[in-house]
């Protein structure tokens, strides 16, 4: 597949799908089944991305986990669908940043800030804008789109995925660690464990030992969960701790524990979705799954409790509620949703969170999802745009309420809405869930 033939497929998307977005009516928009749901997002998507995911010059996209989430979406979409074209627009994705050698563009390479648009004021640095740069990056953060490396390998046998996916887990290999083994989240925050890094590293991770039969790398894998739930879990609120520094030597963090000081809601979404999703890769007699499972479990119990009762989502700063300036907060519900419906498909979670699942998955389509001008395609509102712990950004709740910025149709929130779908779909069947 060529990496510029995007614009053709996404009119053929739009022609062929006999599930579209022309359900949609200027009174509003139809109810659907969760899958339709998925559908009518992702087909707005790549009308919303145009070309711009591609690496350049056909894009302005960069090798990270924002496009390999989406594009991993997208094929599992196609799986489920039976819609081709989905599959075929995440390896249009993919493949414009892998050379037919095997390398990829961009990798391990800062990306540029973006350009304020005129009258926009000076956009908000990047977490780690203005801290010394190794020479090598050493960021979890390039590893996840090997999840959709390794699919598109699968699928295509091009051997260039491969070695795409030889690079990554090479990086895993030499990646630094704390003295417990933990993966520092980036080179640039020695001794520091995030939350997120567990969803950028350890699918893929899994994924390749699995694919390359490596079935020792699963004690590694059980490793990093345990490590991280050990020092971020507060069993008080049944919640984890955005991330943990060993050193104790960051501002950010408890001079105690190590922990930052609040609990991020979408932080927590990125590791319950990775305790599922390598929970689908390992093997059925490691004493690792038990351990995954129960982490899994403590997570969602401690998730409904802080589950909004009159909406049924979730909110940025997740424990405080409607406090001023805390907001509902569309990825972080969308990851929940994922994470639970799917611990129940698989018998990892008991069907007595049903209830809160369908409440949580109905709360994202009333308060998040809009029929954007013209009732050709939707949007998914209210979407945190980044947040993460430096000098600067130390984790309080101003920062996570007022300082990021809230967007739109940010691909951390379409990515989990489109897997949240599917998995609500497999639970509810063709129940059908308006707006």
């Amino acid at each position: 597949m060529h990496p510029l033939r995007h614009l053709p497929l996404v009119a053929a998307l739009l022609a062929a799908c006999t599930l579209p977005l022309r359900a949609a009516s200027s009174a509003g928009i139809s109810p659907a089944t969760p899958l339709q749901w998925s559908i009518r997002m992702a087909d707005s998507q790549i009308v919303h991305s145009g070309t711009t995911l591609l690496c350049a010059p056909a894009g302005s996209g960069w090798w990270d986990y924002t496009s390999g989430l989406y594009a991993d979406a997208l094929i599992r979409l196609s799986d489920d669908s039976g819609y081709p074209g989905y599959e075929k627009n995440a390896e249009e994705i993919i493949s414009s940043f892998i050379t037919p050698d095997g390398k990829i563009r961009t990798y391990q390479k800062k990306r540029p800030p973006a350009k304020p648009k005129p009258g926009e004021p000076k956009p908000t640095p990047t977490p780690d804008e203005g801290l010394p740069h190794p020479k090598i990056p050493y960021s979890l953060d390039d590893v996840e789109s090997g999840v959709a490396a390794l699919k598109l390998y699968e699928i295509t046998h091009e051997a260039r995925y491969k070695g795409a996916a030889d690079i990554l887990r090479q990086q895993l290999r030499v990646h630094p660690r704390t003295p417990e083994g933990g993966f520092w989240h980036k080179a640039v925050y020695p001794y520091q464990m995030w939350l997120d890094g567990l969803y950028m590293g350890e699918p893929f991770y899994a994924d390749y030992a699995t694919d390359f039969d490596e079935p020792k790398d699963f004690d590694d894998i059980t490793n990093q969960f345990t490590l991280i739930a050990a020092h971020t879990y507060n069993p008080k609120t049944g919640l984890f701790y955005h991330a943990w520094d060993e050193s104790k030597k960051q501002v950010w963090a408890n001079p105690r524990t190590g922990t930052s000081p609040n609990f991020w809601s979408r932080a927590i979404g990125w590791y319950v979705m990775a305790i599922v999703d390598v929970l689908d890769k390992m093997p059925a007699n490691h004493p690792g799954r038990a351990k995954l499972i129960a982490i899994l479990n403590n997570a969602a119990a401690g998730l409904v409790k802080y589950q909004d009762p009159k909406t049924g989502v979730w909110w940025q700063v997740t424990d405080q509620g409607p406090r001023k300036y805390n907001y509902l907060e569309a990825s972080s519900s969308s990851m929940f949703v994922y994470a639970m419906a799917k611990g129940v498909n698989h018998g990892y979670l008991p069907r007595t969170y049903i209830p809160a699942i369908r409440t949580g998955y109905q709360g994202i389509l009333t308060q998040f999802v809009s029929l954007d001008k013209g009732g050709r395609t939707i949007s998914l509102n209210r979407i945190c745009k980044v947040a993460g712990l430096n000098k600067r950004h130390t984790g309080t709740y101003q920062y996570y309420t007022q300082v990021e910025k809230i967007v739109s149709n940010d691909l951390k929130g379409v990515g989990p809405f489109i897997d949240a779908g599917m998995e609500c779909q497999k639970l509810f069947g063709d129940e059908k869930f308006a707006p």
